[in-house]
């Protein structure tokens, strides 16, 4: 019965109408991050009702959520892709020994971030970016994140696992789960139990703590083609561990890359005060939660570009990358046209500022209009590290938010002040779309076009 089970999902992932196949793997990861940015969207009104200061104080710990995140798509999106590729060779006990060395590593490494976090709180606290006023409520945030770490980087593991299985609509059950919790949890502890911005952080804590046990249950009772068991992980070579790292390096590269853009935002913008800080923050998120469809869907074309790559269907890869590049360049489009029309109101939903709406209007416009390069930046980048191509990989997670972003922020902004800092990650991304055209362009001139006969 289970070899039946296991040629199905072989046949789905090889046979499959490709359109067919990215949209269904597509739609749980949107429905997730859909789900967990509402959240965020929401988290951010709320912790605005207590003040700017409280609101710039989530900018700053979203700049070391970004650090656990990086940890969660390192082991995630290095095991994953390997996963995969092993699922399209037939080769499950190899899926399941890479799924439980990403998995008990990824704990491991988030319980040594925690450790370090409650060490130097109050250095670290300062290094993301906080101002004097920002730093009590980003300590008390922080705190109840830093408990939950372990947790929140095995999860966005584990999410990743199970999308490389094609089996994203399992990781929707827990991500969802987690963040409909985190948002009742909300107004709950911070207004009607009086605990202000630690009530906020206590329910993200509770709600990661427990997506992560419903995440983990699905390995443990058998709904996964993989397994996690730490007896896999014991018995791994110390080489399992180096191709997981070097393979998910794109991704922990991209999410360093970004948490340290967002701390040297973050410090660019106290200059300007409290309001600068919270301007940007909410543009971030705003601007997220607007691509991320267009990144659910690049996420349903990741397990497809791994499995088909392993199986060697490679004009499924190939038709894959165009399908999957086409649709999020109408969905951008799309977002961009309504994020510049509706930039004022969309501001002002979450803190009712007058100066923390005028620096968010430009900033968000500027960022709706560049937002035209991300589709083929994005997908390529998910085609190199799905399949495997790691330094092309690397090199292209590095632009937008470091090679390009982090010196462009330094010289717009001695240039140009505040308005320099609001076009550096725009200009970043516009820069970027060239170079992965090319890149994109050697890809494809060198995948081999014949595929072995299969019956």
């Amino acid at each position: 019965m289970k070899s039946v089970k296991n040629q199905s999902q072989y046949d789905k992932m090889t046979k499959a109408p490709v359109p067919g196949l990215i949209l269904t793997l597509a739609v749980p990861a949107i429905i997730s991050m859909l789900i967990t940015n509402v959240y965020n969207l929401v988290d951010t009104a709320f912790v605005g009702k207590l003040g700017t200061s409280a609101s710039g104080a989530v900018g700053i710990v979203f700049g070391f959520m970004s650090i656990v995140q990086a940890i969660g798509f390192l082991f995630g999106q290095g095991a994953g892709s390997i996963l995969s590729r092993a699922l399209g060779e037939r080769d499950k006990d190899k899926a399941s020994v890479y799924a439980s060395v990403g998995f008990f590593s990824s704990m491991l490494f988030g319980v040594l971030i925690s450790i370090i976090g409650f060490l130097f709180l109050d250095d670290i606290v300062m290094l993301l970016g906080s101002t004097v006023t920002i730093a009590p409520f980003a300590k008390t945030y922080i705190t109840y994140i830093l408990i939950a770490t372990p947790f929140m980087s095995s999860s966005l593991t584990m999410n990743n696992l199970l999308r490389y299985e094609g089996k994203a609509a399992l990781g929707m059950v827990g991500l969802m789960t987690g963040a409909i919790l985190n948002m009742a949890g909300d107004p709950v502890l911070m207004f009607g139990l009086g605990m202000g911005i630690a009530g906020a952080g206590i329910s993200t804590a509770v709600s990661q703590i427990i997506s992560w046990m419903i995440l983990l249950g699905f390995f443990i009772i058998g709904k996964t083609e993989s397994r996690i068991n730490i007896k896999f992980a014991l018995k791994a070579r110390f080489s399992v561990l180096a191709n997981i790292i070097s393979t998910g390096f794109p991704s922990l590269l991209r999410q360093a890359l970004n948490s340290l853009a967002t701390v040297l935002l973050n410090a660019q913008c106290a200059v300007y005060g409290d309001a600068a800080v919270a301007a940007m923050s909410i543009v971030s998120r705003i601007f997220f939660f607007a691509f991320s469809i267009a990144l659910g869907i690049g996420q349903g074309f990741q397990p497809v570009a791994a499995f088909n790559y392993g199986a060697k269907k490679f004009t499924r890869l190939r038709e894959g990358y165009r399908f999957t590049s086409i649709v999020n360049q109408s969905i951008i489009i799309l977002a961009g046209l309504l994020l510049f029309i509706f930039a004022e109101p969309l501001v002002a939903l979450f803190r009712d500022d007058t100066k923390v709406i005028e620096i968010g209007i430009r900033a968000l416009q500027l960022q709706a209009i560049a937002a035209f390069a991300l589709p083929v930046c994005m997908t390529t980048e998910m085609l190199m590290q799905s399949t495997g191509k790691r330094l092309g990989a690397t090199l292209l997670s590095s632009l937008r938010s470091g090679l390009l972003f982090i010196p462009l922020l330094y010289i717009l902004s001695a240039a140009r002040g505040l308005s320099g800092i609001q076009e550096a990650q725009p200009a970043a991304l516009v820069l970027a779309l060239p170079v992965t055209i090319i890149f994109a362009v050697i890809y494809f001139k060198n995948l081999p076009k014949d595929e072995p006969f299969d019956e």
